[in-house]
């Protein structure tokens, strides 16, 4: 019988704690009519609209073509656009709509109810203990990671958008009812 002692470690601690945060987000999220995969790329574009495609299924851990079929979903629903890089074709950024703008205040409530349920009982002081004890786990992995990819062929500074008059325009898309 396979065994290890999972009451002990701080990855399964993790993994189960994420696995419950996204379920309650899933069910949140669920009322807007947006799954939780769509509103974690909504949320990196609201760190830096206009990524590369390439950059952000890096800092979400997908391959690009998993990506590729949410985003075509999102394209489809009206919630992000591709434009094509100017140096490269093959690369593309990505663009949070105005339909996306539109409804992201309410898709952040749904993020802040989740939040303050998590934090539930839990001190500021044990919040940033919390915090400070995540980060110090990044750093020891970190320490042990090979060089990160990441420069070169996920980077977005190179990455210039085609003028608008050589991008292609999406098909108009029938706004969906959000709840």
């Amino acid at each position: 019988m396979l065994q290890y002692d999972f009451e002990n470690s701080p990855g399964y601690w993790m993994v189960i704690t994420t696995r419950a945060i996204r379920r309650g987000m899933e069910a949140e999220l669920a009322n807007e009519g947006i799954t939780l995969r769509q509103w974690e790329v909504l949320a990196w574009l609201t760190i830096e609209n206009g990524m590369a495609q390439s950059e952000l299924a890096e800092r979400l851990g997908i391959e690009a073509p998993t990506l590729a079929g949410i985003l075509d979903r999102m394209e489809r629903d009206g919630w992000v656009e591709r434009q094509a890089c100017l140096h490269d074709r093959r690369k593309k950024r990505l663009r949070a709509t105005a339909k996306a703008h539109a409804v992201w205040q309410r898709m952040a409530e749904c993020a802040y109810r989740m939040r303050a349920k998590c934090t539930e009982g839990i001190t500021p002081a044990e919040l940033l203990q919390l915090k400070s004890v995540c980060e110090r786990i990044r750093a020891n992995v970190d320490e042990v990671l090979p060089p990160s990819s990441e420069s070169g062929t996920a980077d977005s500074s190179d990455c210039v958008p085609v003028p608008e008059t050589e991008v292609e325009t999406p098909p108009a898309v029938s706004p969906v009812t959000l709840g």
